[in-house]
């Protein structure tokens, strides 16, 4: 019968440690998807301010499914008030990202640490 140290975990709390470290995993992946997606939307909208800029010509916005004609101005505070709001956005993404890479950094060592003190599932038998 192994003898069980209380300032080790038990074989449960390592189990749920491992799923936890899984589902922030998973997590982290979204996060990165997400922060991928809303770069291509500031991407895109930079390239939509610069065209605005050099355009000389009739001007259109897509509002929903329609496209309309507009005035240079509101087309460029319209591209504006996107930018803000997706950097914003961004910053949030970005936050939340570095948060979960801290908490999988930190519980992928302790689970670490404890498969190397040997209470892994083959030295808890």
């Amino acid at each position: 019968m192994p003898t069980t140290n209380p300032s080790q975990p038990s074989e449960q709390e390592i189990e749920k440690m491992v799923r936890e470290y899984q589902m922030l995993q998973e997590q982290l992946r979204n996060a990165a998807l997400q922060l991928d997606q809303l770069q291509n939307v500031k991407a895109d909208l930079e390239r939509a301010k610069a065209e605005i800029e050099k355009a000389t010509g009739k001007v259109y916005i897509s509002v929903g499914s329609v496209i309309v004609e507009t005035t240079k101005d509101k087309a460029a505070a319209d591209v504006k008030e996107k930018a803000e709001l997706t950097d914003v956005r961004l910053q949030s993404a970005n936050k939340q990202y570095t948060e979960l890479k801290t908490r999988e950094k930190q519980l992928g060592e302790k689970i670490t640490q404890v498969y190397q003190q040997g209470r892994g599932p083959q030295g808890a038998q």
